[in-house]
């Protein structure tokens, strides 16, 4: 297919090939009603009667030494109602990053700014202890009708743009020998992004998954490197090893502009209403100056305590719905801020103003000042500091209204039935348990704006589970709509993320459920969720996903999130129940609060027939 036909036009003509989620057969969907075409819309030609789907699951027949035991977890069904635009695992750092909300179970304090830690020290909705995060994107009922012209119009003024984690806001405390180095990345950071941006402008009012891809995959690259450099520069200086900054490598497509001119019918709400209240909090690390050797480990002690009482605090916006947590969090803020000026003072000069970073909001209030707002009142702390990315997203607006809707994400939330959460053996052999804070998702939010490679067929009924669909289901009377969803089952054996957040894991041989070479077997998570939608909503229609703007409700979109809270000991007789070929509930008592040092990363990304590899041990 010529390239210039996928750039005429939101519909993106390709073939896809996709595995079906739960078995060996290789099916092939498009996604568009069969034209065809991998088309975001919800208009009809995306709904199909179950029965005209044929059986397309096979499951790899187990060998030998297979492990078929499962282990189920109960983690409710979101009933306490913790709904984000957040997206941890793919976005991190980019708070509504998601553009569209999702059902969150397990963790109550996750955000997109969450550490490891303070996963770890989180409550959760998960029976017996299991802390981990599973989450995934809403569905609605809307009655109204749904126009591809929408969509066409919204996207025909839009600029294509990249959306980066911030690095400034996610190191650690930067030594003064380190600082003009950090510096310097990071304003070659700022330069790659803003390039980026530049190219993506050309693709102006139209989507080219390819020509995205090979803008990201640039980027990917010199920010791997850059971020690699700043991580060495810090080590060196005497900082000590950086972690968590390899999820700060990716960057993503942006079609913000399209919701300027997308319906939003919560708009003008005065109720106003936001999916679960998050704290906001002015940053602090990109407040800092060059901090003393002598203060570094204190500094980062007290950054983290800093994000600490963050994490305490939206985890009591999930079980309170209340902000009067504000007044006793701005003040441990300030006890905070105050010791690391007081350890910078002790062997340079004390900064001046930090206090003024202490003051937090709630979503759904007054913003919280801005870094901008900020920067007179921390003139002197900030002298030497570098100001935040420019060319990173800000954050877009909370979901409004009493249905929480986002431009073009409206109508009324369907809350699971039920959540069916299972680790479950592989069909080759033995299973290790996994890492602890591995981090995993299944599907792509963007087949229209990133290809297809990574979705995956997700949608059937119940009673009808030997078939998977990539449009959405009109189920027979009776009968629960469904999206089965399965997790790679395959680990390279050392990281806990990766640069792309997928290259870490694998799925396992469709036939053979065999891993790939360098690869061993985990539990495979398997997350299916069912629905009570009206015979005459799913008739008409009327029922989709959450989405980016460039997917408009596109079922191929469809996703699921996790972060591993198990603790290791959780983990271990997950594996040891898989491996015995049992089939047990979680039963054990609360996880462990120790976190595992995970070992040094390495990157391997396929660039068409080349490899890049590039080492990025120690972030």
């Amino acid at each position: 297919m010529r390239k210039e036909s996928r750039r005429s036009a939101v519909r993106i003509t390709m073939a896809v090939a996709a595995v079906a989620a739960t078995g060996a057969l290789t099916a092939v969907f498009v996604s568009g009603g069969g034209k065809g075409s991998a088309d975001a819309s919800t208009e009809r030609d995306q709904f199909v009667r179950i029965e005209k789907v044929q059986p397309n699951v096979v499951d790899p027949r187990p060998g030998r030494r297979a492990s078929t035991g499962t282990f189920t977890v109960d983690c409710g069904t979101n009933r306490n109602g913790k709904f984000s635009p957040d997206n941890p695992v793919a976005q991190p750092g980019i708070t509504n990053g998601a553009e569209h909300v999702h059902d969150f179970v397990g963790n109550l304090a996750i955000t997109a700014i969450s550490s490891d830690a303070d996963l770890a020290a989180s409550g959760t909705t998960c029976k017996n202890g299991d802390r981990s995060s599973y989450f995934w994107p809403v569905v609605r009922i809307d009655r109204t009708v749904r126009s591809r012209a929408e969509t066409q119009h919204a996207l025909a003024s839009t600029t294509p743009a990249v959306t980066c984690p911030d690095v400034r806001d996610r190191l650690p405390a930067v030594p003064v020998r380190a600082r003009r180095a950090v510096d310097s990345r990071l304003a070659q950071i700022d330069r790659a992004n803003a390039d980026a941006n530049t190219r993506m402008a050309t693709g102006k009012g139209r989507v080219d998954a390819d020509f995205n891809e090979s803008v990201l995959t640039a980027l990917r690259t010199q920010r791997a490197q850059l971020i690699k450099g700043i991580s060495d520069s810090i080590a060196s200086a005497g900082g000590g090893r950086t972690t968590g900054l390899l999820s700060l490598v990716e960057c993503d497509t942006n079609y913000d502009g399209m919701h300027a001119s997308m319906r939003h019918t919560a708009a003008g709400v005065k109720a106003m209403q936001v999916a679960t209240q998050q704290v906001r909090c002015p940053a602090v690390r990109d407040r800092l100056p060059g901090v003393p050797s002598q203060a570094v480990n204190d500094v980062n002690r007290d950054l983290a305590e800093l994000d600490r009482q963050i994490s305490e605090a939206n985890e009591r916006l999930v079980t309170t719905r209340g902000n009067a947590i504000l007044g006793t969090l701005n003040a441990r803020r300030t006890a905070v801020l105050d010791r690391i000026s007081t350890a910078i003072g002790r062997n340079a000069a004390r900064p001046q103003g930090l206090e003024k970073l202490a003051r937090c909001t709630v979503t759904g209030e007054n913003p919280a000042p801005t870094a901008t707002a900020t920067a007179t009142a921390t003139a002197t702390a900030t002298a030497t500091a570098p100001q935040p990315s420019a060319s990173s997203a800000a954050a877009l607006p909370d979901p409004q209204g009493p249905n929480l809707e986002l431009p073009n994400n409206t109508g009324g939330i369907v809350r699971p039935a039920s959540v069916l959460i299972q680790y479950r053996g592989n069909a080759a052999g033995k299973v290790v348990p996994m890492p602890r804070f591995l981090r995993e998702l299944t599907g792509d939010a963007k087949p229209t704006s990133r290809g297809p490679a990574n979705a995956r067929a997700t949608w059937t009924c119940s009673g009808f589970t030997d078939r998977l669909s990539d449009k959405y289901p009109i189920c027979p009377p009776g009968q629960q709509v469904q999206r089965v969803q399965d997790f790679p089952g395959c680990w390279d054996g050392t990281n806990i993320d990766s640069t792309n957040h997928r290259d870490h894991v694998a799925f396992a041989d469709t036939t053979t459920g065999a891993c790939k070479k360098g690869f061993v077997a985990i539990p495979q998570l398997r997350i299916t969720l069912s629905y009570k939608i009206p015979q005459d909503v799913q008739v008409a229609g009327q029922y989709a996903l959450d989405s980016f703007p460039e997917e408009d409700h596109n079922p191929f979109s469809d996703h699921n999130d996790f972060i591993n809270v198990n603790s290791a000991r959780q983990m271990q007789r997950i594996a040891a129940c898989i491996n015995k070929n049992q089939n047990l509930p979680l039963t054990s008592g609360p996880p462990s609060a120790r976190t595992d040092d995970s070992a040094p990363f390495w990157w391997v990304s396929a660039q068409g027939s080349a490899s890049i590899t590039v080492n990025l041990g120690g972030l």
